[in-house]
């Protein structure tokens, strides 16, 4: 085996233990909740060495946000490629089908919802925006590319979106309350064409999201 062969191999086993970290601690928060959960049951799960948590992660909070990007992540890409497979062209449709994706699934998987313990906007949705490497912004700017539109203040605009959606949907999905998911959606999705609209710009920009 060569250099490069064994550094690779390396690499893998490494991403392997932290993705049987991510999901064992997945599996024991939604058993026995976050509180009730130690390190020394994650590692016990992972089936590693406790030094081996912290080349991964500084401490239990720590995994749960690494975990949520992690999670929120994954839905978003398949929220993406599915959008893709439609013959949708506005920009605002293509947004507004992958905020509706990620709110039936994560409808399927309530436990997403409550690792998030209070508000989606604040875990879930604002995770993958802030802390996945820009994945958001950089998939909407180039969906703006495609659809021809630009907005003004960006960042603005999406923390706006991600606080609405998230904020409005928790108690729904968890509790169906005080309406069901599907009765919430109009008008939500209404809320969310608005801010859109408010942040929409005519101007021509190298920069289509902007920060502030």
């Amino acid at each position: 085996m060569d250099g490069s062969a064994a550094l690779s191999k390396v690499g893998t086993k490494k991403k392997q233990k932290r993705q049987s970290l991510l999901d064992s601690a997945f599996t024991l928060f939604n058993q026995n909740g976050f509180s009730k959960t130690s390190i020394s049951d994650i590692v016990e799960k992972a089936g590693v060495a406790k030094g081996t948590f912290y080349l991964y992660f500084h401490d239990k909070n720590d995994i749960l946000d690494r975990l949520i990007e992690n999670k929120t992540a994954e839905i978003f890409r398949r929220a993406y490629y599915a959008m893709k497979e439609t013959d949708l062209t506005d920009f605002e449709d293509k947004v507004i089908f992958i905020i509706d994706y990620i709110l039936d699934k994560m409808k399927e998987n309530k436990s997403m919802v409550v690792l998030t313990a209070k508000n989606l906007g604040s875990g879930l949705f604002r995770s993958t925006i802030l802390d996945d490497s820009n994945a958001v912004q950089d998939t909407l700017h180039l969906l703006m590319e495609e659809c021809d539109v630009t907005y003004h203040n960006g960042l603005t605009m999406l923390y706006l979106i991600v606080e609405l959606v998230g904020s409005a949907s928790y108690n729904v999905i968890l509790h169906e309350q005080p309406l069901k998911l599907e009765d919430l959606k109009p008008a939500l999705y209404q809320s969310v064409r608005a801010i859109m609209g408010t942040f929409r710009s005519d101007r021509s920009s190298d920069a289509i999201i902007q920060s502030e």
